[in-house]
């Protein structure tokens, strides 16, 4: 599984014990697409609901059978088009009787983005995010900044500034780091922390940063380069773009299944 094109692998934490040795302590799975192997976690689940319609289950909760999936979502649709999508379910699933949603693509996607800004929201919760352009700056000049963050808004002066200290507190200058920036505007940054106009936001636990890099590259990984295939891309898509997650969305609920 490729790494997305951003900078979530600067992350300083360590690897827990349990996934140090790499793909061998992890639960395996094989893509039904490109029949690649890889850690379960960085693969993408799709169940079958109770009539038959194949949905995403990116948090890999729903009972039953499932099918995996690597690549990303232009590859996705283009198997869809041309019926290798179809094949591979019903092999994995075992049956022909099945339903692809068109908009499949679309509703992973979303489940995806959904995924990594409640991770972001919830160790923004336990004290582990830091925003504020002084703060920031502090906290990565003294070294304890792990992940940062900048909306697709972000100013690059800003950015820049931000990133300089960063690379100034870990001993990385001229190495290039200078953060992830998202798909997504202030406007999401800011309702998935909970707070009002965050431009800028960072990891200041090091377990927590990883946890929140992990999410993100699935969801980089899935969505690929092309702005066109990301959702949330300009700010006048707003918060309807991000639904909370405790909003009913039975578009993309795998409840039931």
């Amino acid at each position: 599984m490729r790494t997305p094109n951003n900078d979530t692998r600067g992350v300083t934490a360590k690897p827990d014990s349990s996934s140090a040795s790499g793909q061998g302590s992890e639960p395996v799975r094989t893509c039904i697409l490109s029949r690649e192997e890889a850690p379960r976690d960085g693969l993408i689940r799709l169940a079958l609901s109770p009539d038959g319609e194949v949905l995403p289950d990116v948090r890999a909760k729903a009972p039953g059978r499932g099918a995996w999936i690597g690549v990303d979502r232009a590859e996705l649709e283009k198997a869809l088009a041309k019926g290798k999508l179809r094949g591979a379910l019903s092999r994995a699933f075992k049956t022909q009787d099945l339903r692809i949603p068109d908009d499949l693509g679309e509703r992973i996607a979303t489940q995806l983005q959904r995924n990594a800004f409640d991770r972001l929201g919830l160790e923004a919760k336990a004290g582990h995010v830091t925003i504020g352009g002084e703060r920031l700056d502090k906290a990565a000049r003294s070294g304890k900044l792990h992940l940062l963050l900048h909306a697709s808004d972000a100013g690059e002066d800003g950015a820049g500034k931000l990133a300089q200290a960063w690379r100034v507190g870990s001993d990385m200058e001229g190495s290039g780091r200078k953060g992830l920036t998202l798909p997504v505007p202030r406007t999401i940054l800011s309702l998935a922390l909970g707070r009002e106009n965050v431009v800028h936001a960072g990891l200041t636990d090091p377990k927590a940063a990883r946890r929140v890099s992990e999410a993100l590259d699935r969801w980089l990984h899935f969505i690929g380069p092309d702005p066109a295939s990301r959702p949330c891309e300009t700010g006048s898509q707003g918060a309807s773009a991000f639904p909370p997650s405790g909003s009913q969305n039975t578009t993309n609920s795998t409840e039931g299944l």
